[in-house]
């Protein structure tokens, strides 16, 4: 694609990068097949393809961001299916990710839409007030219908029927290796997780030191940035990150980390872009050095030894769309649970997204409603009695829109190696 941008743009690090992005676009199309909203809405500039023009225009102009170009923008899941597709290497997520910040600083957006996403990137982040949040959903449900905006009913039906109790394995401590110690590693705890399932991080500690990894659970981490970041609130998510990079050097410097461990695919790929995030900045080094340790909890599984099992149950694979488009994981968590003894199925184009991506469920409720039911469908077909995932946002929207038992990965592993049966399984 040809780009008009001047020498004194260029100069700018966000517009040089954008710049090298779209020179590699060559139009021809091969990620409209695998676009989510294009499919469902029908409308070129709800594909990768018609973003790019949009973002192109804006960027090149240097104008604030138009109506309509944020209306297309704010469409886009973030799946990043296009990226798994082009082949020409597009890197989608940077360009999109740089035209939300663009967005964000330029746009004056409506009040509802401005308190609505002030809410959710001042209450998301943190377990306590998302928490509270929950409380509060759960006793509004009975009066939904009263409820004027799609995306506050939206809200409201995210809320969790029972929500966990706080789990003290969250604190700052250190768990001990069953056995001789193989890896040292440091568990992100996250943030939505923390108040949505406790489950996840109980079953992936468990799981680790059984197979012999001291899991360091470190001082002062929060969430991963990537709530904020996709909103385009740049200052927001970099803090995030920021702090998160203090508590795990801290630990690294005192008695090196193997690996940082992640079972939030969501998380996982906004901490390997740490790199990319700070790569301007004086904290490009320490950016570098946690984005090379952060790992999926997949990936540090399949370098252990995991002990072979003969599981009778069949579960339907769920590809998060940050696992496998975003980190191009695809392999690991299927191999470990056929070698768990699981009977695994996987449903029909399962490279596309659930709908539900951070907060595009309650940002873009009838979009996602559309993706939740399709994907549920394919899911369903395989006659599955669980159905399992690698991210807790694919996990919750699935949830909502399937009787089927929905359980991470990890919970099953665990349950196969000595652990409990995961509680939604009726352990």
């Amino acid at each position: 694609m040809q780009t008009n941008f001047t020498e004194e743009q260029l100069q700018d690090p966000g517009l040089n990068r954008a710049n090298e992005i779209l020179r590699a676009c060559v139009h021809c199309g091969f990620c409209t097949a695998t676009c989510p909203t294009y499919q469902v809405l029908g409308d070129e500039l709800d594909s990768p393809r018609g973003r790019i023009y949009l973002i192109k225009d804006m960027l090149e102009s240097g104008r604030p961001a138009d109506e309509k170009t944020v209306k297309h923008v704010d469409r886009c899941l973030s799946c990043l299916a296009c990226m798994t597709t082009c082949p020409s290497g597009v890197h989608y997520m940077h360009l999109v990710d740089h035209a939300r910040v663009h967005i964000e600083q330029t746009y004056r957006r409506p009040w509802r839409d401005r308190a609505l996403r002030w809410v959710l990137a001042k209450v998301l982040p943190y377990p306590g007030r998302f928490r509270l949040a929950l409380l509060l959903a759960k006793l509004g449900r009975p009066f939904k219908r009263f409820v004027p905006d799609a995306r506050l009913r939206a809200m409201l039906d995210m809320a969790p029927r029972d929500i966990p109790p706080v789990s003290r394995n969250d604190d700052p401590q250190t768990f001990c290796a069953h056995g001789p110690r193989k890896m040292r590693v440091a568990l992100m705890t996250g943030c939505a997780q923390r108040a949505l399932n406790t489950d996840i991080n109980d079953a992936t500690i468990r799981l680790l030191t059984r197979l012999g990894c001291e899991v360091v659970i470190t001082k002062g981490q929060g969430c991963c940035g990537a709530l904020t970041h996709h909103m385009g609130r740049e200052a927001d998510a970099h803090a995030s990150a920021a702090a998160n990079m203090d508590a795990w050097l801290v630990e690294h410097r005192r008695d090196p980390l193997d690996a940082i461990v992640i079972n939030t695919s969501g998380c996982g790929t906004t901490v390997k872009d740490y790199g990319h995030m700070f790569r301007t900045t004086e904290r490009a080094s320490d950016a570098a050095t946690v984005a090379d340790l952060a790992c999926d909890v997949s990936e540090v599984l399949s370098r252990l030894d995991l002990p072979e099992g003969r599981q009778n149950l069949r579960v339907a694979y769920h590809a998060a769309c940050s696992l496998q488009h975003g980190q191009k994981i695809t392999h690991a968590p299927k191999a470990l649970l056929k070698r768990a003894g699981f009977e695994i199925v996987e449903p029909a184009d399962s490279h596309l997204c659930c709908g539900s991506a951070g907060t595009y469920n309650l940002m873009q409720p009838e979009i996602s409603a559309k993706l939740k039911r399709r994907k549920v469908e394919t899911l369903e077909a395989t006659s599955p009695q669980v159905i399992a995932a690698g991210n807790i946002g694919c996990m919750m929207q699935i949830g909502m829109g399937t009787e089927v038992p929905v359980v991470h990965t990890v919970q099953l592993l665990d349950w196969a190696t000595g652990g409990p049966k995961p509680r939604v399984l009726g352990g």
